[in-house]
């Protein structure tokens, strides 16, 4: 089971909640995060893109840094770990995207990977005058489907002819190609995102469901094995889990029901509201899942809670679902978080008995 951190590009993580821990993103806090988790065998560490904010009280994901600038700059000074940049793809073409790969991938030694995603947050594009319409909502995946054959093409052999509805290429160029497999992943839940990522990524981000419920995503693998028996490709799922952990687990149930209790209600009533702007999708969109009522102060995220070994044999669990590659996991505290998951959480893990194995060689 491969295990990734989703390090916070955006201010306080992904807890809307006035009670959880609040901090501004920065490169040190990035670099400390992901050194730390490079030192624990974490296999790959991800950056999301976030154009505006949620507001509210805790001014949520107000501020946010560049994801590709970032991983850059993490490249750097790092050795060993996998790095994702996210391409906000109605902003950065193609093209573009596939240079600024290429150089990541010179930085680090071909350990950059991208990360696909369509665009769900109107505001975010609007502002900028970069909002092709409501009718996006319904046509997204057909836009991803252009954008990443170019890219594809363009990494794979520096050049491109496509011709398409949305992407017209005129002899594109491009040298160097990468030295590394540049992979390439999404987090479509739709039927059309799940057809998308069987089609063109090598992994697809799903969302852990509920409060220590360790194997209710089987679902979404079912549905990804299903689109990938069309396609006959092999696509595992990373699924994004909040961890929190403590030596006790009352002391980690009482830090949930306490972050819970300051919910940023102004900040998720936004949420709720883009969610409700898109009248074009179905029902089963990542963003209808996050804005659910029932846990948005996580973005209904899947959550572990719970003693050291709890949550150890939690994700064990998880590991034991068909189709599932890894875990993609945020903390209430990161540097706490890790150092805990890397200390406490990862020796007692079966599905991870693999980091000990190449470090005893």
């Amino acid at each position: 089971m491969e295990i990734g951190v989703f390090i916070p590009i955006g201010n306080n993580g992904w807890l809307i909640s006035e009670n959880a821990p609040q901090y501004k993103p920065s490169f040190d806090l990035s670099k400390e995060i992901t050194l730390k988790a490079e030192e624990y065998g974490f296999d790959f560490a991800l950056s999301m893109i976030k154009l505006r904010g949620f507001g509210g009280k805790t001014e949520f994901w107000d501020y946010n840094l560049e994801s590709f600038t970032l991983m850059a700059g993490l490249a750097a000074v790092t050795s060993k770990i996998k790095l994702f940049g996210t391409a906000a793809t109605l902003v950065m073409p193609p093209a573009i995207v596939a240079r600024m790969a290429t150089t990541i991938d010179s930085i680090s030694g071909g350990r950059f990977g991208v990360n696909l995603v369509t665009g769900w947050q109107r505001p975010e594009y609007s502002q900028m005058g970069l909002w092709p319409g409501d009718d996006y909502f319904g046509d997204r995946y057909t836009y991803l489907s252009e954008y990443t054959t170019v890219l594809k093409e363009l990494l794979a052999t520096g050049q491109s002819d496509f011709d398409g509805r949305y992407f017209h290429m005129e002899d594109c160029r491009m040298k160097p190609v990468p030295q590394g497999d540049v992979k390439l992943i999404c987090a479509g839940s739709s039927n059309a995102g799940m057809a998308f990522s069987a089609q063109f990524a090598d992994y697809s981000f799903c969302f852990g469901v509920g409060v220590n419920t360790p194997r209710a995503f089987a679902s979404t693998n079912e549905r990804l094995t299903a689109a990938t028996a069309k396609t006959g490709r092999d696509v595992r799922s990373f699924v994004l889990t909040m961890i929190i952990a403590e030596e006790k687990s009352e002391d980690a149930w009482a830090k949930w029901e306490y972050y819970k209790a300051g919910a940023d209600e102004e900040a998720i009533k936004w949420l709720g509201l883009q969610s409700a702007a898109d009248t074009k999708s179905g029902t089963d969109t990542n963003v209808r899942h996050m804005s659910n009522p029932v846990s948005a102060v996580n973005i209904n995220m899947g959550t572990l809670v719970g003693s050291y070994e709890e949550v150890a044999a939690m994700l064990d669990e998880m590991a034991e679902v068909p189709g599932t590659g890894g875990a993609m996991l945020t903390f209430d505290d990161f540097l706490e978080g890790v150092e805990k998951f890397g200390q406490h959480i990862q020796p007692l893990m079966k599905s991870r008995r693999h980091v000990y194995a190449e470090a005893a060689e």
